[in-house]
């Protein structure tokens, strides 16, 4: 009989601790996926994964190890342990790591409430090529577009399971929809491309494939055409779709790896304003049917709501246990892993405030500037802030879209460019990071 993941884990932690650890914790994975590709509406691709795996940690001392393995097999389990608690021994010493104590673990939470899991049943692959093909169709629909590059659709559930030896056991499903379709308009060297797509928990909000394929569309034959601006300082706005790149760059620079390694340009800002007074960023690990919700973090501890930012002020680090302690702090209950790695800290859910303007209101008030609706590449100074990204989008004179641009570099730093930030109130409520289409004063554009 096929052993359940909490069976597997526990199972794991004994090999563990018969081989010699002191401590262990192990988190185990079993997930299917498929997805299909659609081109021209034919079939092109077709793949489907089935696997359980599982990631074991042990601790001899002040020594860890890490060691993955596919195979569930009881004597493998058992030579899996063994080979990584001879791996510990032979590890440095850090005075940081360890698990968490039994007061500190997670308890009784209500995994229904965060609604992690479609239970209805997965799609056929005929289900799925047909969302794909519709998609690819409406995108073909556009008179303006030369080729559909791609049309995807895919499914998946995953379930995980983690335990320590210090007590704690917990585990849950989750579930995963997803359709995009990739549309080229024009032909030669006069071509652009362009995407839309979706994904959900439930399948019942994904939006439909022909919204997707005409989006994917209209925003490629908007491309069309795409002139540089003169190199000089302009107003910048962030669309929706990529807005979040910017404030993602804020909460790499709060991780506690990044801080305790000294290594952030935010190092010594805590307590300091970083974004305008009227701006919060709320990190809520408990919002239902969003990707990185969970009651419990990769060390079992219980996940709670907090503020990063607030009223403009940074108020804190997101850290696991090892750079909690590195630091002498207290972990946030950020810690990610997968099979092959030591916990790590990680964002989850999180919202910067919706200002009061819409999109249009924001194009009108920055009167004549750039629209970046895609970004390319990237050159963050770690230490320092500084930031130079290839960008394309829109010209923007008196409030109105003029023409296309592609192949400008942006700069400034990201210091000075958080600090100005205006909203608009288009940020998307179901995804994982809800961030509106921002508005940022003097960057500067390399053009023509």
């Amino acid at each position: 009989m096929k052993n359940t993941l909490e069976t597997l884990a526990q199972s794991a932690l004994a090999a563990a601790l018969k081989a010699g650890a002191d401590s262990a914790d192990v988190i185990t994975l079993e997930g299917r996926s498929v997805s299909v590709d659609m081109r021209e509406g034919t079939l092109e691709q077709a793949e489907r994964a089935e696997g359980t795996d599982l990631g074991l940690r042990v601790m001899v001392g002040q020594r860890q190890a890490m060691v993955s393995s596919s195979d569930t097999r009881p004597e493998a389990l058992l030579q899996v342990a063994e080979r990584a608690v001879a791996m510990a021994h032979e590890a440095p010493e850090d005075p940081y790591i360890g698990l968490a104590s039994p007061d500190q673990l997670a308890q009784n939470w209500d995994i229904d409430a965060f609604e992690l899991y479609d239970p209805t049943p997965e799609p056929s692959p005929e289900t799925l090529q047909d969302d794909a093909r519709r998609a690819e169709a409406a995108a073909r629909a556009n008179a303006g577009i030369s080729q559909v590059q791609s049309a995807n659709a895919s499914y998946s559930q995953t379930a995980v399971h983690l335990a320590t030896s210090t007590g704690f056991s917990g585990g849950y499903m989750r579930s995963s929809r997803s359709l995009s379709c990739v549309a080229i308009a024009g032909t030669g060297l006069g071509m652009e491309r362009d995407y839309d797509g979706d994904g959900r928990i439930f399948q019942s909000d994904l939006r439909s494939a022909e919204e997707i394929g005409t989006l994917a569309a209209a925003r490629a034959v908007e491309r069309l055409n795409p002139r540089k601006p003169k190199t000089g300082s302009y107003p910048v706005i962030f669309d929706e779709r990529i807005s979040s790149t910017l404030v993602g760059h804020l909460l790499a620079a709060v991780n506690g790896a990044m801080i305790a390694r000294g290594s952030s340009w935010l190092r010594d800002a805590l307590g300091e304003q970083v974004l305008p007074s009227a701006l919060s960023i709320v990190e809520d690990p408990h919002r239902p049917r969003t990707t990185a919700s969970r009651p419990f973090d990769a060390e079992g501890l219980p996940t709670q709501p907090r503020h990063i930012v607030k009223d403009g002020v940074l108020e804190g680090w997101t850290l696991d246990l090892a750079n909690a302690r590195k630091l002498g702090l207290q972990s946030t209950a950020s810690a990610a892993r997968g099979t092959g790695s030591a916990p790590s800290p990680t964002v989850w859910n999180i919202a910067l405030t919706q200002g009061s303007q819409s999109h249009a209101e924001l194009l009108r008030d920055m009167g004549t500037g750039f629209l970046v609706t895609s970004l390319i590449g990237s050159t963050i100074n770690p230490n320092t802030g500084d930031y130079s990204r290839g960008a394309s989008g829109f010209w923007v004179e008196n409030g109105e879209i003029i023409h296309a641009v592609n192949e400008v570099t942006i700069a400034g730093n990201l210091r000075d460019m958080l600090r100005t930030l205006v909203p608009a109130n288009d940020g998307r409520a179901h995804l994982s990071r809800i961030v509106p289409s921002l508005l940022v004063e003097g960057l500067t554009l390399a053009g023509s």
